[in-house]
């Protein structure tokens, strides 16, 4: 049975998250359908990361088993066929040794995290970034930041329904930029614990804003208390963006 990894890029503004629902509306459950539709046949693709409702992706990976073989570039045109209207596509397939496994292959997930702060609301970029009208400090959000690089105890930045074994993770990289009127965050790790990102993101806001100085970060992570966490960033501004294999 030959395996497929596949490439995915989506507006996850209109899905309920990457993971199959009981409404059927996620982005596994849209692929699924798209799968069958060409194929015949049902088959549950695999994803890299479990985005959550409204989060976006630009190179979420997934991996699916088919009962017979197709070439790469048909599969990803078929696919992009019947997943139209919904504004998710496949932008790369390739045929895979079945060792491969789209989460637990994976050596480095990347996210990337844009915030806008201009005066004006947002009209082309409604849904796909967090407003928040007003300027911050990048140089200090980035000071911040590098409090949290490194294996720590996450547990002030983690979901409280969290279904992890354990809040220990390693985050490569955390940097932060500022570009005209956005201000994007970029971290990089092997695995993300729930919310982990957008809790990171919505703290530094508060150090952009002079409302946390740098080093609270470091007193939010070593509090190891999820009251210690600054309000959790929208999911609009969050984009998977890349996996390591």
């Amino acid at each position: 049975m030959p395996r497929y990894k596949i490439t995915i890029e989506y507006d996850g503004t209109p899905f309920s998250g990457w993971q199959m629902q009981a409404n059927g509306r996620s982005v596994q459950d849209h692929l699924a359908r798209a799968i069958e539709r060409f194929t015949g046949v049902r088959a549950i693709p695999r994803g890299a990361g479990r985005t959550d409702a409204g989060v976006h992706a630009r190179g979420q990976v997934a991996h699916v088993d088919l009962e017979r073989r197709w070439p790469p570039e048909t599969v990803r045109n078929a696919l992009n066929f019947h997943l139209r209207p919904a504004p998710m596509v496949i932008l790369a397939c390739e045929e895979v040794d079945e060792t491969f496994d789209a989460r637990f292959s994976a050596k480095a997930r990347h996210y990337l995290y844009r915030i806008v702060t201009r005066r004006s609301p947002l009209a082309l970029d409604r849904d796909r970034a967090w407003h928040i009208g007003v300027p911050l400090d990048a140089e200090a959000m980035q000071e911040g930041a590098r409090h949290l690089l490194g294996h720590h105890d996450f547990t002030t930045f983690r979901a409280s329904q969290c279904q992890a074994k354990s809040p220990l993770r390693t985050l490569d990289t955390l940097t932060v930029r500022s570009e005209g009127e956005s201000v994007f965050i970029a971290t990089s790790a092997r695995s993300f614990l729930h919310n982990q990102v957008r809790s990171m993101a919505g703290s530094l806001k508060l150090v952009g804003e002079g409302k946390w100085q740098p080093e609270r970060m470091r007193e939010a992570l070593e509090a190891r208390d999820r009251r210690a966490c600054g309000s959790v960033a929208p999911a609009c501004g969050l984009y998977f963006m890349t996996v390591d294999y």
